[in-house]
């Protein structure tokens, strides 16, 4: 029985030892690291302000007729807007995202308005406008979008004072109008969990924008009588350039989560 229980010890002693040499003679292997996730799957609102540039390219015509009296020429303006509006994302083959939104904006952006043959000028202001669309996005970053959209978009602009080459109001205006047309964009929307402050659910977007309204021909209006003059009408377009800052809100944000080991 010694020998035996002798023997056994042995055998046991020379497994554990190749065991042991075995597992030293191994590489280490870590665990393969998994890139932090996050959910952009979701509803969110957001608002903010902005400044932008406005282009109209304009021609006067003959009120009978439409008959072109002078060439088209282009003439701009500049502001400010507020923006409010509200959507929903959809996250899909991991970092990408798709979307759909809808927004207002309310402020004051003016282009010149001109008449040269006789000899008056105004301001056309851009008081509001909205805007219906799509976005398409890729995520270089957990918390970081990079997007493009584009979409459906209507116009108001406000009445337009007439004044003469001497500065003093010229007793005719051009009435008020509606417009509809398109437009394209594209931005960038990140997280405000940054420099470790904690917001969850926080975002800030900065966005550029083109929107293209239809040409409106109009008869220049009397003060005196509110009716056409019968002299010449205005026919213009607008192209409408913005940028804005606006602060986001996501309702079920979930942050980037990375694996422990």
């Amino acid at each position: 029985m010694k020998k035996i229980a002798l023997a056994l010890t042995a055998i046991a002693a020379m497994t554990g030892s190749a065991s042991a040499a075995d597992l030293a003679a191994r590489p280490y292997v870590k665990a393969p690291m998994v890139a932090p996730v996050a959910n952009w799957t979701g509803f969110y609102v957001f608002g903010g302000g902005g400044g932008g540039l406005s282009n109209s390219d304009q021609s006067v015509q003959s009120t009978v007729g439409a008959v072109p009296l002078t060439i088209t020429q282009r003439q701009g303006g500049s502001g400010w807007f507020g923006t409010v509006g509200l959507g929903y994302d959809w996250q899909f083959s991991g970092t990408w995202v798709a979307g759909v939104f809808a927004d207002g904006q309310f402020g004051s952006i003016r282009s010149t308005v001109q008449d040269p043959l006789t000899g008056v000028t105004g301001n056309q202001k851009l008081e509001d406008s909205w805007a219906a669309g799509v976005r398409l996005g890729w995520l270089v970053a957990p918390n970081v979008l990079s997007y493009v959209n584009g979409g459906y978009s209507g116009a108001h602009f406000g009445s337009t004072n007439f004044m003469t080459l001497a500065g003093v109001p010229a007793g005719t205006h051009l009435n008020g109008y509606n417009r509809n047309g398109w437009f394209v964009g594209g931005g960038v929307e990140n997280s405000l969990n940054i420099f470790g402050i904690t917001s969850p659910g926080w975002f800030m977007k900065t966005e550029y924008r083109s929107a293209f309204y239809d040409a409106k021909t109009q008869d220049e209006i009397s003060n005196v009588t509110n009716l056409p003059t019968g002299i010449n009408s205005i026919r213009a377009n607008s192209w409408n350039q913005t940028i804005s800052t606006s602060l986001v809100y996501r309702f079920n944000w979930t942050g980037p989560v990375v694996a422990k080991y």
